[in-house]
């Protein structure tokens, strides 16, 4: 009996019948487009997004060296170089970071103890080259300085979570 069943579904082409159904059921509903880039959805305040390094109000660097972030990324995509400064402590001289191997999975910042490295809401990132997805020291901090009020708030509110 099956096998009939099964013959006349296949001749009839029942699927294609409740997949037309379906298609018909939503033409005429009113769609649901966001006009990229004029319109945006809101952006969550956990989104792991381009990294950062942060400052500490006095215009210090917090990065201290401690390498956590570099020991911790499965993506082997942070590179970091350190030496003594002359008032016995450490301090970064090379932090890069290497966007084209990053999985933008939060580790880094979940294991740095001072909140130094931090991931923003920034999306919009692209580079034409290779080389152009290399973040360096200087850029990280760059991009630290001219986000730190949205940063902060990001942290503040998500600090009832960690």
């Amino acid at each position: 009996m099956t096998r009939i069943g099964d013959f006349f579904r296949t001749f009839l082409l029942l699927e294609l019948v409740k997949g037309l159904m379906l298609t018909g059921r939503h033409l005429f509903r009113r769609k649901v487009t966001v006009q990229y880039p004029e319109e945006r959805t809101p952006i969550s305040p956990r989104f792991k997004g381009l990294h950062a390094l942060r400052r500490y109000p006095n215009g210090e660097e917090r990065c201290i060296a401690c390498k956590l972030c570099e020991a911790i990324c499965p993506a082997l995509a942070i590179t970091i170089d350190s030496e003594t400064r002359p008032d016995g402590t450490r301090r970064t001289t090379r932090y890069d970071i290497d966007l084209t191997k990053c999985i933008f999975c939060g580790f880094c910042e979940e294991s740095c103890p001072v909140d130094a490295i931090v991931e923003t809401r920034i999306q919009e990132f692209h580079g034409e080259q290779r080389g152009d997805l290399i973040y360096t020291k200087p850029m990280l901090l760059a991009i630290g300085d001219m986000f730190e009020e949205q940063i902060a708030q990001d942290r503040e509110a998500d600090a009832k979570y960690r």
